[in-house]
């Protein structure tokens, strides 16, 4: 009998058991968000259905959906098993002191970051802690995105905390510096759900993961490691292959060992006569005072193609700034063409793995549910 996909629900009470028992089925887990209205259920169930599975496939993670658009990532049972011992490696606490680790996820399980700390646990890994917990405060390790981490700090309410791994997005130097103040060590990752680990950056810039090789071709970045997916069910989407080298079409540079990744070639904005890369547009603006996070979208314009334009979520606490004042700060850092000539006021809408959602942030503002700065 061939395996199938089964959808499980989101809600944390007793996940662990049912993931257990799906795979001891031989069947392939893929975990929703109990958020997630119905119609979008109805959508994740109906392509989990549609097409057969591979026999060696062992675990299913949807894409993040930037594009607005999902997909059901496939990969085998060895793809994440390879990597735990690397990563237990780098949870664990100086001087191997845990009797026994537990690693809070604060990001849903539908989010393939979380997926693939509840695979650890059930190999042996830390024992998972999500966020309603009752031991939510005997976490010591967290694996977690930057604006988890963040919040995390801001609660104060993880006395044994001493490790944090962090993925999905760009991490602040202020905050890895805020966190290590405390005596948490932090150990930031590249990755994505096809890829899996690609690099990881201890303080000293990201380097490859452990058994993973890094190559750069005609500015992309390509992957080869044991860690790499199946592919798409039903189809081959958007990664392409070359024998057993990977890429998710993400730009990048190589430089003495240490990878700096520029944003997914087809996420550019073509505006006039200039090509803007919006994640290179956002960590630029991660460094003007009193913003937290932005995201940058391309507003289609007759004539000229798009719009740059940003929408803004200040500090903690912090005014939204005028929109003359963030031109101006702007103006310091960018070029003309990179500059963005519309603002918008946050919070900053965010996949499940805490990415900036840039086809959701463009839905609001061209419905109109957001204002524009002042």
């Amino acid at each position: 009998m061939s395996s199938q996909i089964v959808v499980l629900g989101g809600s944390g009470e007793g996940l662990l058991d049912r993931l257990r028992a799906v795979r001891a089925d031989g069947d392939v887990p893929l975990v929703g968000n109990d958020r997630w209205p119905a119609a979008h259920w109805d959508t994740v169930r109906e392509l989990a259905a549609s097409r057969p599975v591979p026999a060696e496939a062992a675990w299913a993670t949807l894409t993040s959906g930037t594009s607005g658009t999902p997909r059901i990532v496939l990969r085998s049972a060895a793809s994440w098993e390879r990597s735990f011992e690397a990563v237990s490696a780098l949870l664990a606490s100086p001087g191997g002191a845990d009797a026994e680790q537990r690693i809070l996820l604060p990001s849903p399980p539908a989010s393939s970051l979380t997926l693939f700390s509840l695979a650890h646990a059930l190999a042996g890994g830390p024992r998972p802690v999500l966020p309603d917990s009752a031991d939510r405060a005997e976490a010591t390790v967290l694996h977690g995105t930057p604006q988890a981490l963040s919040a995390v700090l801001a609660a104060g309410d993880l006395p044994h905390l001493r490790t944090a791994l962090i993925g999905g997005s760009h991490l602040p130097a202020g905050l890895r510096a805020e966190a290590e103040s405390r005596g948490v060590r932090v150990v930031s990752y590249y990755g994505a759900a096809e890829l899996s680990f690609v690099a990881l950056d201890t303080g000293d810039g990201h380097r490859a993961f452990p058994g993973a090789e890094l190559e750069i071709r005609q500015g992309e970045l390509w992957v080869r490691s044991p860690y790499l997916a199946l592919g798409y069910l039903g189809g081959p989407g958007p990664v392409r292959t070359a024998g057993d080298w990977m890429s998710v079409g993400d730009l990048a540079t190589l430089e003495d060992g240490v990878l700096t990744v520029h944003g997914r070639r087809d996420a550019a904005i073509l505006t006039a006569s200039a090509t803007v890369i919006p994640d290179e547009v956002e960590a630029g603006l991660r460094t003007l005072p009193g913003i937290a996070d932005a995201v940058v979208l391309g507003l289609p314009t007759d004539g000229i193609g798009a719009l740059v334009a940003a929408m803004i979520e200040p500090e903690p606490g912090a005014a939204v700034p005028t929109a003359r004042a963030l031109r101006s700060l702007a103006a310091t850092r960018f070029t003309s063409s990179h500059r963005p000539r519309i603002w918008f006021e946050g919070p900053v809408p965010r996949t499940e793995s805490g990415k900036p959602a840039r086809a959701e942030a463009l839905r609001r503002v061209q419905a109109g549910e957001v204002r524009r700065c002042a």
